[in-house]
């Protein structure tokens, strides 16, 4: 078993807004097998996301796996509107960063 960092084995992680109020984490993967492996792992769940981000598991609103994709995207609410006094990323661009750095370990 081979244990890496999401960041090491996915082709793109991304974060945006999602409208104003919640922001996007998209994850695509280059082949099949490394996203096959991840979706049936279990690692992504609202409890694991919430973990990472600090965050009650309610504010996570949608996990969706695209197997068209080779990807998967979660969608949760952000702390203040984007734009509104003291929001500190304006585009969500800067939120990836916890789940790229996510522990996965792969047979």
């Amino acid at each position: 078993m081979k244990e890496c960092r999401l960041y090491d084995i996915a082709k793109v992680i991304r974060s945006k807004n999602s409208g104003p109020f919640q922001i996007t984490l998209d994850v695509l993967f280059e082949d099949g097998e490394t996203y096959r492996k991840i979706r049936e792992s279990g690692i992504i769940s609202r409890e694991k996301v919430a973990a990472l981000y600090r965050m009650e598991p309610e504010r996570i609103q949608d996990i969706v796996f695209f197997d068209k994709a080779l990807g998967f995207k979660i969608t949760y609410d952000r702390d203040i509107s984007s734009g509104t006094c003291g929001d500190r990323d304006v585009y969500g661009a800067q939120q990836h960063g916890p789940l790229a750095e996510l522990r996965v370990t792969l047979s």
